[in-house]
């Protein structure tokens, strides 16, 4: 069982990582699924059908609950955990899962480096944000870039979303060790949510996490 346990974090989070090498029937074999999540899964084809499994197998471990409570997501498909003190997100790609529990907001994407984002970068990418990155690794900090304003996108946890505009990365200078930045929400000029933003590269993909926190002056200029 490749599970690795990224340990407890601040605030009151805490964060997982499934390398997957079981095949669906192990984690069949483990997991009581609900009837809402064998609808989900049924029209699954392929590897991402182990990666749904990994996941949920993920939260029940994280939760550190004896009995597993099935995953329910909400009308805009964020989600939750009923009648337990956290909030959730998860995330899989190319043979891993990954997941983070809370107790405040928080997001999570993980995702394969592939060579044809370049491509959709306009899509996500702000005017700023596309000055900001450098030719030097350029291909991890758009990955980088890509999995934030994913992470954000779920935290928010609703639809009617421009990536450009409504999510904003503050800039970084990337390390192969992983890092630190700030990302922000804002949906209007009224309001700013801010979130402390981690990475790590873990081979050939990029692990984004967000957990929300008041904003601050020192994380914002990191």
């Amino acid at each position: 069982m490749p599970f690795l346990d990224l340990g407890h974090l601040e605030p009151g989070a805490r964060l997982g990582l499934w390398e997957i090498r079981e095949p669906e029937n192990w984690f069949l074999e483990r997991l009581v699924l609900s009837a809402e999540e064998e609808a989900q899964l049924a029209p699954i084809k392929g590897q991402r059908r182990v990666e749904f499994l990994a996941a949920r197998k993920l939260v029940h471990l994280l939760s550190e609950m004896p009995d597993r409570h099935p995953l329910v997501k909400d009308p805009s498909g964020k989600p939750h955990l009923p009648h337990l003190p956290f909030s959730v997100s998860i995330s899989h790609s190319r043979g891993y899962a990954a997941a983070i529990l809370a107790e405040g907001v928080v997001g999570i994407d993980i995702q394969h480096i592939v060579g044809k984002i370049g491509r959709i970068a306009p899509r996500f990418l702000s005017p700023a944000e596309a000055a900001a990155i450098h030719a030097d690794a350029r291909l991890e900090v758009l990955h980088v870039y890509w999995c934030a304003k994913e992470a954000l996108f779920k935290a928010h946890g609703k639809g009617q979303v421009d990536f450009r505009r409504h999510f904003r990365v503050l800039p970084f200078i990337y390390s192969e060790e992983g890092g630190r930045f700030a990302g922000q929400i804002q949906m209007d000029a009224a309001e700013t949510r801010t979130f402390d933003m981690r990475y790590l590269r873990l081979g050939d993909h990029i692990l984004v996490w967000a957990t929300e926190m008041p904003a601050s002056p020192d994380l914002l200029r990191q």
